[in-house]
């Protein structure tokens, strides 16, 4: 099958889907729909097309759901008399999750469903950490355990009762390790917000682990920063050292007889050299986890930036015929869906090789874990390419005539600078003096390709090199799925109003979006769930 066009697909997908209701009021809008008969005029089994399948099922579904949203829960109906009985499109049936209390810090870190999902079976554990020194106080309370992930909330305050982001996920000083201290977890990121008053932990366990875990916090002499005390509007300085260390243990036991891990062989090498080798597909109360392993051919090697796998995504979406679900993931584009939690591990990657190991964890909202049949489908991917091509700017005539830098399908229009640091948004210390700000150059611009991962320079006259980089977030995209924005910023750092007027602007590097694609694989199926028996 041939992965989804840059068509109007994929802007129903993205734009109408991208923000599901939650799982309890889906299923109330589905339960109005148990007598509509949605039917098609051709007598075909379902997904036999699937492309155009897709289309008519967004449109019915996106009509189905105004209607009972914004008609005060009138219900559609078509009446097709004389026309032979159709295959009724079936509602996703999602199980309604148990109708327990739920900890504040739970709701507020958006791990309600999950909470619920694995609460009953008993997978969620309160380690009853609570850690006072010198009036900062360190907390942990529930901790939300399965097979693919370990996921906990820290509450972190002041004596002042002020909450403060001491511990961050990305400092690396929490670790999940066996008895003997040999790690058995690496943090992941996680696509949800932590909420406002929480510190969210998310860590993916490794394919084999042992019954029993340890959790260890390497927390002290821990520096209490600098914070902000919004009651008396005030920046309390701070230099005090705590020491909020921590350890509890974990029984694996039950978490690991509560999931399925199905090993797979399924591998696929792009046009451009390319490879990705699924390796397992894991299914959990809590969502599916796909693993795999991305590595380039030594001719795409050479071709790529160092950065590749810090760069780097896959482009895929999920069918499931059964449902009739069918969920684009579309890496790190703006408004589209993501993976729950994402890991990217680096560990068997070097400088002239390895692979990259990519796990991506749907959310059962999304994608639902009991379907038997799933199939994934890869519609593209992004690699930051080493593609330079340049321009040349003079000041002194960028006002009165426009400059254009074309790419890779990337337009560029720059059509003015200042040196004025409100216009240019975020100045970092130490970029000069309060009337030698760096050139902001403002225009407009269109990327086909992504735009995070891109490297640009500014060279003068003499060799010398400035880095160059966006400053505002371009999220706006066209019908032709372009990023486009009117409101172009361009900072080149270290050029200041009295440096040069002349200089060469360079593109070194692209992330270049590949859709030469044509891969499907069906997941693995399974006998039963054993949380659900």
């Amino acid at each position: 099958m041939k992965p989804i066009s840059r068509d109007e697909d994929r802007l129903w997908e993205e734009h109408l889907y991208r923000e599901e209701p939650d799982a309890d009021f889906t299923l109330k809008v589905m339960q109005k729909l148990d007598d509509v008969s949605m039917e098609r005029d051709e007598a075909e089994s379902p997904w036999s097309r699937k492309v155009p399948k897709t289309r008519w099922i967004y449109r019915t579904g996106i009509v189905a759901a105004a209607v009972l949203l914004f008609g005060g829960g009138a219900l559609l109906a078509w009446d097709r008399t004389g026309a032979p009985e159709q295959p009724v499109v079936s509602a996703v049936n999602i199980p309604r999750l148990p109708d327990i209390p739920v900890p504040t810090e739970i709701r507020e870190a958006f791990l309600t469903e999950d909470y619920k999902r694995l609460k009953p079976p008993g997978l969620v554990v309160n380690p009853n950490i609570q850690i006072e020194d010198q009036g900062y106080t360190f907390e942990i309370k529930d901790v939300l355990v399965d097979r693919s992930q370990i996921v906990f909330l820290t509450e972190q305050t002041s004596p002042d009762d002020i909450r403060i982001p001491v511990v961050t996920p990305e400092a690396g000083k929490i670790h999940i390790t066996d008895v003997h201290g040999n790690l058995v977890a690496v943090p992941v990121v996680n696509s949800q917000p932590s909420g406002i008053n929480y510190r969210k932990f998310v860590f993916q366990l490794n394919d084999v682990i042992p019954d029993q875990i340890v959790v260890r916090g390497e927390l002290n002499f821990l520096k209490i920063p600098d914070y902000y005390d919004a009651g008396t509007n005030t920046t309390v300085k701070n230099n005090t050292t705590v020491d909020w260390s921590f350890q509890f243990n974990i029984d694996m036991t039950k978490a690991k007889a509560m999931a399925t891990m199905t090993p797979m062989n399924n591998t696929y090498t792009t046009p451009e050299g390319l490879k990705l080798d699924m390796t397992q597909l894991v299914r959990t109360p809590s969502g599916t986890r796909l693993d795999v392993n991305v590595s380039l051919n030594d001719q795409l090697q050479a071709k790529v930036s160092e950065d590749w796998k810090e760069q780097m995504d896959i482009l895929y979406h999920i069918e499931i015929p059964e449902t009739n679900e069918y969920r684009i993931f579309n890496g790190s584009r703006p408004y589209a869906r993501q993976a729950k939690f994402r890991l990217r591990d680096l560990s068997e990657a070097n400088e002239n090789g390895g692979w990259l190991k990519l796990s991506e964890t749907w959310d059962p909202a999304f994608v639902t874990v009991d379907a038997k049949n799933t199939r994934f489908v890869l519609d593209g991917y992004t690699l930051p390419v080493k593609e330079e091509k340049s321009i040349e700017i003079d000041l002194e005539q960028l006002p009165l005539t426009t400059t254009i830098f074309e790419q890779s399908g990337d337009r560029v229009v720059l059509n003015g600078y200042n040196f004025d640091p409100e216009r240019g948004s975020y100045i970092p210390s130490g970029s000069g003096t309060d009337d030698q700000h760096p050139l902001v150059l403002l225009g407009s611009a269109e990327f086909s390709n992504e735009i995070a991962g891109d490297k640009w320079v500014a060279v003068d006259r003499e060799g010398i090199e400035y880095p160059v980089s966006i400053l505002n977030s371009i999220k706006e995209i066209n019908n032709d799925e372009k990023y486009v924005t009117s409101d172009l910023k361009l900072m080149v750092h270290g050029l200041h109003q009295n440096s040069a007027t002349k200089f060469t602007l360079k593109r070194t590097v692209v992330h270049r979006e590949f859709r030469d694609v044509n891969w499907e694989v069906d997941l693995p199926s399974y006998d039963s769930l054993p949380w659900l028996k």
